[in-house]
């Protein structure tokens, strides 16, 4: 069985070999605190891993039925239009910093509304790109967001903290004249937004979001700013993307009354909800209406796997497309489903082949049309693994699964080692989407990854979401990651004596309570602009995360709850810390901030541990430019190499 002085024993040589070698430069914005040189080999052999593309559908242009995608040709992520399927990719943004999301009006002129922030500090403003250039709609300083366009495509409708930093109030503007916008509805809470237009213009429909689990859908006189709600504040139900019908009846998508979220309509005189997806099992993610109000394309989370359905609202069938990847659909703003004007619906998707790519499907014959082919740095994308599904029943008897990624047995012969990857959220889902670079790990490593989803993951039904909820259930999504690894190691092709644990955002903190729970049976852990004190993380959030993630964890204003988060808090544990430690942060990040890395990298080594530490000073809750991504990738890779299959991993 390891040791922690043979581990450590083991990367004291491996830096000792690697000082020798040619090195690669740290990025200028990153401090590189702890961490060995970087040979030239790793980044050389990793590098087409690296080059993968994916393009991420944004919209339609209705003036030349254009699609609009963002995708990366150099540094971060720019805008495209791509003209027909299969067409080249016309670069029309050309900043330094990443442009995330973009959106086209409906109808009338084109004014191309653009969001983006600085920095990763999430303090997003809204632009009109002209001619490659931005112009500033909103005020600079505080964090908008965008929320519908009216159907006419002359006023758009957003959210802003601006009066205070916290609540976010709800705001219209006409694009072309900067100096229309206006104040409509001053609101309490930072989970406020517009949804939609009436067709007439008067009125405007919002959800104010208050936890995953619990939003209001509400009505706005758009005249005199008069807030009307829809639905129950106190009735703690989910309501999401709503949109007005052209029956007079509300579009929406809730858990009202099922365990799972269906697409419905929202009467808006009794507030009662009709279910008109006829799914019992699985949510419905995400929907879009066709203008004229003849079909709904919506999707359903299956097990993971995104499942594109078109009804028809007349006679209540429902068609399934059956010609997309088995994937997920690909976004990170907006609405992944939009329908054009002529009536053709856009998405993007992801698939273990398909590393994010624009399709179109045609509501009638439901064929699918692919709009671009990312490129993936040259290697054949049939090679990568697609992932297998696991269950198990956890330490109380809860079912749960995850995705297991094998490497190739005919390369790979033997029992392999494993890194165990959480997902953010902590409401999030690990879903068979493309790898990205950890392609890399398990094609050309040989190490195996599995993704579990844990209780209080999503897409497995209300009661399962909630079961972490509140700093006293908190721990037991932790025991859960005890119970797949208790699995997993009576696994025959893996090695459980080289196991690790790798968790981005809430999953970081995941990472950190694994380390502090099981560093008897893990190697290492590399834990990404993670919560290492719920306390400290919560006073010191943005404003207006603060609520809702109260909801989540607890009140650490409570002197009850706020002794329970200290003690579940991985820094107040950190003597039980005793495997090597890589963490990575942002330094702007709004989210998580930088503190709390630099707090748990400063009690490890404080406590005779081994703490690597990439600090990124121009990012926030992730890593977005090129330069900077590649370099956490190489350190990682080197980090894994020398816990998992060097001279501390193989024997």
């Amino acid at each position: 069985m390891k040791t922690t002085t043979r581990a450590l024993f083991g990367l004291a040589l491996s830096v000792a070999a690697m000082a020798a070698q040619a090195a690669v430069a740290v990025p200028a914005a990153v401090v590189a605190d702890g961490v060995p040189e970087i040979s030239d080999d790793i980044a050389a052999q990793s590098r087409p891993y690296l080059e993968f593309r994916s393009a991420g559908f944004l919209g339609w242009n209705p003036a030349d039925r254009s699609m609009l995608v963002k995708t990366r040709f150099g540094s971060t992520d720019q805008l495209f239009q791509v003209a027909r399927p299969d067409g080249a990719r016309r670069q029309i943004s050309f900043e330094n910093e990443p442009t995330p999301f973009a959106t086209y009006p409906p109808a009338g002129s084109p004014a191309l509304v653009v969001q983006k922030d600085v920095g990763g500090d999430e303090f997003y403003q809204l632009y009109r790109l002209d001619a490659g250039r931005l112009t500033l709609l909103t005020d600079g300083k505080s964090r908008n967001w965008f929320g519908a366009w009216s159907h006419d495509g002359r006023w758009l409708g957003y959210s802003s903290t601006r009066r205070n930093g916290t609540d976010a109030d709800l705001y219209v503007i006409d694009p072309r004249d900067p100096s229309t916008d206006r104040l409509v509805a001053t609101v309490s809470g930072g989970g406020w937004n517009i949804s939609d237009f009436s067709p007439d213009g008067r009125t405007a429909l919002a959800i104010n979001r208050r936890s995953i689990n619990h939003a209001v859908v509400a009505e706005i006189t758009l005249a005199d700013g008069r807030l009307r709600h829809l639905t129950d504040p106190d009735e703690a139900v989910s309501w999401a993307d709503a949109h007005y019908a052209s029956d007079g009846g509300i579009w929406v998508l809730s858990n009202r009354d099922s365990d799972f979220v269906r697409l419905g309509q929202l009467d808006p005189r009794s507030g009662a909800f009709t279910p008109r997806s006829p799914e019992t099992r699985w949510d419905v993610t995400d929907y879009a209406l066709a203008p004229d109000g003849r079909f709904v394309a919506y999707a359903i989370n299956e097990a993971g796997v995104s499942r594109l359905r078109v009804l028809d609202p007349a006679h209540g069938t429902v068609r399934t497309v059956e010609d997309l990847p088995a994937g997920v659909l690909h976004w990170s703003f907006g609405q992944p489903l939009q329908i054009a004007p002529w009536g053709e619906i856009g998405l993007s998707l992801s698939a273990s082949d398909v590393p994010g790519d624009a399709f179109s499907v045609d509501p009638d014959t439901l064929a699918v049309r692919r709009w671009t082919a990312s490129e993936a740095g040259g290697l054949d994308l049939s090679h990568n693994r697609a992932p297998e599904l696991v269950e198990i029943d956890s330490f109380d008897g809860e079912s749960m699964s995850g995705f297991l990624y094998r490497p190739d047995p005919d390369r790979f012969p033997g029992r392999r080692p494993l890194i165990v990857d959480i997902h953010g959220g902590p409401e999030g889902q690990s879903r068979p989407g493309f790898l990205g670079t950890d392609n890399y790990l398990v094609n050309e490593l040989g190490i195996a990854i599995f993704l579990p989803n844990v209780r209080g993951s999503s897409g497995y039904g209300t009661r399962f979401l909630n079961l972490d909820n509140g700093p006293w259930k908190r721990e037991d999504s932790v025991r859960d990651i005890g119970a797949f690894l208790d699995a997993l190691a009576q696994d025959p092709t893996l090695d459980a004596d080289r196991f690790a644990v790798y968790g981005f955002s809430y999953g970081g903190y995941m990472c950190y309570a694994s380390a502090v729970h099981y560093s008897d049976r893990l190697r290492a852990a590399s834990c990404a602009v993670a919560i290492s004190d719920f306390v400290t993380f919560l006073e010191n959030t943005q404003p207006y995360r603060q609520d809702l993630r109260r909801v989540e964890y607890g009140d650490e204003r409570e002197p009850d709850q706020r002794a329970k988060l200290a003690e579940i808090s991985p820094l107040r544990n950190v003597d039980r810390i005793r495997v090597p430690l890589l963490v990575a942060t942002g330094g702007n990040d709004p989210r998580v901030p930088a503190s709390e890395a630099e707090q748990i990298v400063e009690a490890v080594r404080a406590n005779g541990g081994l703490a690597w530490h990439v600090l990124a000073t121009n990012e926030g809750h992730g890593f977005h430019k090129r330069e900077n991504r590649d370099y956490i990738f190489w350190a990682g890779v080197t980090f894994w190499q020398d816990t998992l299959l060097g001279a501390a991993g193989d024997e």
